[in-house]
């Protein structure tokens, strides 16, 4: 039975790495915002195990994006699904606003999440294609 568990985790692990070559990324995710809306975009939180080990709320960093649209978190709770988690760990919901907007374009926005930990810094990043409407 041991032998067979320690044989199939690298099976397991090729056929994961295996599905997309080195380096290669989903294409961004595209939103649609109009004047004044705020959407969440997220969760926020890290974990280990399914325990926490984030301290405090990370940073924000827009790397790129236009004016007008700004990102916040809203502290609370958040249940990890993606880990299959059981319980709700501190963290928040990444919000996006946009304000301003007088005239319909389209824009890419990158921004960075700079984590602490107990384990040290991390850092997140993610990128959206807007469609921004008056």
């Amino acid at each position: 039975m041991r032998i067979c568990t320690v044989a199939l985790v690298p099976l397991a692990l090729a056929s994961i790495l295996g599905s997309a070559p080195a380096g290669a990324q989903a294409p961004p995710t595209r939103l649609a915002l109009k004047n004044g809306e705020t959407i969440q975009v997220g969760n926020v939180y890290w974990i280990m195990n399914c325990r926490p080990v984030m301290i405090g709320l990370p940073e924000i960093e827009i790397l790129e994006g236009p004016a007008g649209v700004t990102l916040s978190i809203k502290e609370e709770e958040v249940l990890p699904r993606v880990h299959g988690c059981a319980a709700k760990v501190p963290g928040g919901r990444l919000m996006m606003s946009v304000k301003g907007i007088t005239e319909q374009t389209e824009a890419k926005v990158t921004y960075r999440l700079n984590y602490k930990t107990k384990d040290g810094p991390r850092q997140t990043s993610q990128s959206y294609i807007l469609s921004l409407f008056p």
